[in-house]
């Protein structure tokens, strides 16, 4: 782009406005609208629309990057989970999740 004398550009006026912001509110505040903004959007929308809009999402990446492409982060954020919690934090959540799917189970023999 572009310049005249002393003018930014809009793309720079954006990440400088960006800045000033973050460094006055912090990232509590990027959570905040974040929230609100998702609240209103499920209001709008209905949650069928974050279900339609992730299929697609995932659709595009699968076609960029294709099916393996999840597999491979998959495991590059599975090893930074272990590096960051080690092993027993594997262990804990599929210890969790036994018990929720035991649960389960036997909720729908009583059921059925």
């Amino acid at each position: 782009m572009t310049r005249n004398k002393g003018a930014m550009t809009v793309a720079e006026a954006g990440r400088r406005g960006g800045a000033t912001t973050a460094q006055r509110h912090g990232p509590e505040f990027y959570e905040q609208i974040g929230k609100k903004g998702g609240r209103t959007t499920a209001q709008r929308h209905g949650s069928d629309f974050y279900e339609q809009i992730g299929k697609q999402g995932g659709q595009k990446v699968k076609e960029l990057y294709g099916p393996r492409f999840y597999g491979r982060i998959g495991k590059i954020g599975g090893d930074t989970v272990s590096e960051k919690y080690g092993h027993e934090h594997f262990e804990e959540i599929g210890k969790k999740g036994g018990q929720k799917v035991a649960e389960l189970i036997a909720r729908g023999k009583q059921a059925g």
